[in-house]
C-alpha cells in the first residue's frame, strides 16, 4: 500500500523549530530576498537602486534612499506593511498557517504566536489575501480540456423552532433570512481551481463564461442553473440522484473534493465564516487544494512571496483603526 503524500518526508522540508530559531538578521535576510531577488535593496517609491542602511535606535532595519530621501523598510509597501512584530514572528506565522491541511482559526493562531485575536485575524486575512493573489487574471481550459463547474451553499443558518408543529422547509426562499450565498468553483482536471461568490447559481454564468477558455468541456451536475450554459459550450451533466460518475469521464469529483476541504474548515476550525469574507475563504481552500503535493516548506516560501510581491492591503490595512476614526 502506498504511503499517503503527507505522511511521507517529502511533506516536510520546514519546521517550525527551524523557523524560531533564526535570529533577526537571518529572518531580514529571508525576507530580502524574497523581495528582492538579489538581495539588494529597491526604493518602493522611485525604484533607485543607491540606497542604504539607516538602522533605527531599537535595532529595526530601515532604509534609506539616496535619490527621494525617503526611508522605507524591507515589508513597505507589501502586504506585510506597517508590521509591528518582528519579521520572524510573520514567517513563523506562515509557516503555522501552511501546515495546516484545512485551515487555520484565528483564535489559534492568536495563541501560537502571543498576540491578541485582532492581530491574528488581521494576519490570517492578509495570508489569505497572498493566496488569491495567484488566482488575478486566470483563465480555465481551453481546447480538448476538461473543467468541473459546482455550487455549494454556505452561511445564512436559520435555527429550526422547539415544536415540530411550528417548523418549516428551511430550504424555501421565504424562510430564509438572506444571507445564504453559493461558492460557484470551477476547477481544472490536472490544473487549477478557480472560486467566486454569488447569491445564487444560475448569477455566476457570466463568470464562468468569462474565465473558461474557448473550446472549453464542461462538466456539471443536473442542477437547472447550469442550464444556459449548454449555448456556449460543450457541457456533459451527472445527475447525482443515480450515481457520482457513469464511467466514461462524466462526474465533478474534483470540485466536490474541493468544496469537502472547505467545509471540513468551516465546520472543524472556523465554527462560521462571516458572509463578507467568505470568498477569502474560498480562495485559500484553493490555494491548498491545488498545492496540496507542494512540501510545506516550498509553500511557505510561495506564500511569503506573494505577499511581498503584492502591493498594500486594500482592505486590512488600517482596519481596526476605521471605526476610531469614523467615531
Amino acid at each position: 500500500m502506498s504511503q499517503h503524500f503527507l505522511l511521507s518526508a517529502k511533506a516536510r522540508t520546514l519546521s517550525l523549530s527551524a523557523v524560531l530559531r533564526m535570529t533577526d538578521e537571518e529572518a531580514e535576510t529571508v525576507f530580502r530576498n524574497l523581495r528582492w531577488t538579489d538581495g539588494n535593496a529597491l526604493c518602493p517609491h522611485c525604484e533607485c537602486p543607491t540606497v542604504y542602511e539607516c538602522r533605527r535606535p531599537s535595532g529595526a532595519l530601515r532604509f534609506c534612499c539616496k535619490a527621494c530621501r525617503k526611508d522605507f523598510s524591507i515589508t513597505s509597501g507589501t502586504l506585510f506593511a506597517h508590521h509591528k512584530m518582528p519579521l520572524r514572528n510573520y514567517l513563523a506565522a506562515t509557516a503555522i498557517f501552511c501546515n495546516e491541511v484545512k485551515g487555520k482559526s484565528a483564535l489559534a493562531l492568536s495563541w501560537d504566536l502571543d498576540v491578541q485575536y485582532k492581530t491574528a485575524f488581521v494576519l490570517a486575512h492578509k495570508l489569505r489575501e497572498a493566496m488569491a493573489s495567484e488566482l488575478k487574471g486566470m483563465r480555465l481550459g481551453g481546447r480538448d480540456k476538461v473543467v468541473e463547474v459546482d455550487g455549494g451553499y454556505f452561511g445564512g443558518y436559520v435555527k429550526p423552532a422547539n415544536q415540530k408543529e411550528n417548523r418549516r422547509d428551511r430550504r424555501l426562499a421565504k424562510n430564509q433570512n438572506g444571507k445564504r450565498q453559493v461558492v460557484v468553483v470551477m476547477r481544472e482536471r490536472d490544473g487549477r481551481t478557480l472560486p467566486a461568490v454569488f447569491k445564487s447559481e444560475s448569477a455566476a454564468l457570466g463568470f464562468i463564461a468569462y474565465r473558461a477558455a474557448t473550446g472549453t468541456k464542461l462538466m456539471a451536475d443536473e442542477a437547472a442553473s447550469w442550464n444556459d450554459l449548454h449555448g456556449r459550450f460543450e457541457v456533459s451533466r451527472i445527475d447525482h440522484s443515480r450515481l457520482y460518475s457513469d464511467g466514461r469521464g462524466v462526474y465533478t469529483n474534483g470540485a466536490e473534493e474541493f468544496f469537502s476541504r472547505m467545509r471540513r474548515a468551516e465546520i472543524g476550525h472556523h465554527h462560521h465564516i462571516a458572509g463578507a469574507y467568505l470568498v477569502r475563504y474560498a480562495q485559500e481552500a484553493a490555494f491548498r487544494e491545488d498545492h496540496r503535493r507542494m512540501d510545506n516548506g516550498r509553500q511557505v516560501r510561495r506564500v511569503s512571496e506573494l505577499a511581498m510581491g503584492a502591493a498594500t492591503s486594500v482592505d486590512w490595512c488600517g482596519y481596526w483603526q476605521r471605526a476610531q476614526k469614523a467615531a
